[in-house]
């Protein structure tokens, strides 16, 4: 045999796997294809081909198991049981770009899944190498080992902390200055899954220069990096007072606000996160907020939008109407009410319509002029609807509850309170007859009209154990009448009169 027929033996073979790999890593792409794949033991088979003599099928190979790990968590443990971590790490850093691209690909398939199967990555050595993909000359690489790193620093505080450990945070912070744009998405959104799990990790990330970087990227026109960067710079300003401020101090406003009228419905929810984010903490951060004008656009971003996009600014005007009754009188005057009142209206999820109702407590609960803002929009009978409906959620039927008590217990203005007389359960219908016991006596109109609107004789109605605070409320009010009107409408009285018709006897000449 010639040594032309013994290479093409060689040749055949290496063909062969070559063919094999390519026709895996195709099969892989498709999800019906991977349960007859895995039968078929592709794991092992491929587990060879990673140390193949020939860079392509390595490549190939690698590519072909981050596709199978990537669909589902059973894969992703064939890899780990497999052995295939510490090759592939130990190729990560021998080989070239294309195959540290794909072992990369891999760890990331696995890692996201679930916390034990990232902690498997980081136990076979990973981070380290993966830390020194982040100075690799080639984007594509760096981009590679960002993604990885991503999945392993979002599960929880214990990975992010070890991919903190291991130095990559300073070099994904030089990552977002990258003229790449791939690569400043995926850098701020690995900065974004570390900061978001403790003040401690989002410090570290502070420490590292990131927000000023950050900061100048909020009017970048890639609306991806857009959601990216607000979501990061939210993670690092939720966490604490110094931290928020500390995000305020790179002048994001009132660049954010413009990020409120984006035509991409993220970029608005993750400007809305940012804004809540910095509101919650200190009547201080609220006002620098309203002197911005941001909760005039966040009413605007909230009637530009539906669902889910909504919330965050919903709650936002929620957390700068608790801090105090001027803040509170801030979001009323930018006609906040109004949009908040459509939203319980127009939204069919009921976690949505528990926010709103909390935020108009927030905004009601200070002052009457307070509770007249949010009661003149008609609200209350449709918090008084959600909170009786047995489709609500216990949740909302919660803030409802709270809601109407709230604004009930500041509201004087007695047309909007009347209602409820007929309609509120006794639960709600004792604060209701408080309200009036208070203003009654001092207001004479509001005393006729009390008697003309039917109000007085459906006090005379109920039914209110003897000594409880309710029946109090009622004697309270029935002292502001005189006697011969309140029994005029107490119930039985018409009776009365005309037993004393049947036992008259009229005087006869």
């Amino acid at each position: 045999m010639s040594q032309r027929q013994v290479l093409q033996v060689f040749e055949q073979y290496q063909k062969a796997r070559t063919q094999f790999v390519q026709m895996v890593a195709e099969l892989a792409t498709r999800p019906q294809n991977i349960e007859t794949l895995q039968n078929a033991g592709v794991m092992s088979l491929l587990r060879p081909l990673l140390l193949d003599v020939v860079p392509t099928i390595q490549q190939t190979a690698a590519l072909a198991l981050g596709r199978l790990a990537n669909y589902n968590d059973d894969l992703a443990e064939a890899v780990v049981k497999g052995d295939i971590l510490p090759q592939l790490v130990y190729s990560l850093a021998e080989q070239n770009r294309f195959y540290k691209k794909a072992a990369a690909f891999v760890l990331r398939a696995v890692a996201k899944h679930s916390p034990q199967l990232a902690q498997a990555i980081v136990d076979c050595g990973a981070l380290d190498t993966l830390v020194i993909c982040l100075e690799d000359f080639d984007p594509g690489v760096k981009e590679s080992a960002a993604w990885a790193l991503g999945y392993i620093a979002r599960h929880n505080a214990e990975l992010s902390q070890a991919v903190v450990d291991a130095g990559a945070v300073p070099l994904l912070v030089l990552c977002i200055q990258e003229p790449e744009i791939a690569l400043k998405r995926i850098a701020a959104s690995d900065l974004s899954d570390i900061s978001k799990h403790s003040p401690e990790l989002a410090q570290t990330v502070v420490d590292a220069g990131a927000i000023a970087h950050l900061a100048q990227m909020i009017l970048n026109p890639d609306a991806k990096l857009k959601r990216q960067v607000l979501s990061a710079l939210s993670q690092i300003a939720k966490h604490s007072v110094d931290l928020a401020e500390m995000v305020v101090e790179a002048e994001i406003f009132p660049v954010v606000l413009t990020c409120l009228k984006d035509k991409d419905e993220y970029v608005k929810k993750n400007a809305s996160t940012l804004i809540r984010e910095i509101a919650k903490h200190t009547p201080e951060l609220s006002q620098l907020i309203v002197n911005a004008g941001g909760v005039a656009a966040v009413i605007d971003c909230i009637g530009s939008c539906k669902g889910n996009i909504r919330l965050p600014g919903i709650m936002m005007l929620g957390y700068v109407a608790a801090h105090s009754e001027n803040l509170a009188m801030a979001v009323i005057i930018s006609k906040g009410v109004p949009q908040l009142s459509a939203c319980l209206s127009e939204e069919p999820e009921d976690h949505i319509k528990a926010a709103t109702a909390w935020a108009l407590a927030q905004i009601g609960r200070h002052t009457p002029e307070h509770a007249r803002a949010v009661a003149v929009t008609n609200i209350l009978p449709v918090l008084l609807s959600l909170y009786m409906s047995a489709e609500s959620s216990e949740d909302l039927q919660v803030k409802c509850k709270k809601a109407i008590k709230s604004i009930l217990q500041k509201c004087t203005y007695l047309p909007a309170l009347e209602p409820f007389l007929y309609d509120a359960p006794p639960n709600i219908l004792k604060h209701v007859v408080g309200q009036f016991s208070k203003v009654l006596p001092h207001d004479s109109k509001a005393r006729r009209l009390f008697v003309t609107s039917g109000g007085l004789k459906k006090v005379q109605e109920i039914k209110a154990e003897p000594g409880s605070l309710l029946q109090e409320y009622i004697n309270s009010i029935n002292n502001c009448y005189p006697e011969e009107i309140v029994r005029y409408y107490s119930p039985g009285y018409s009776d009365t009169l005309l037993q004393r018709v049947d036992s008259y006897q009229p005087l006869t000449n």
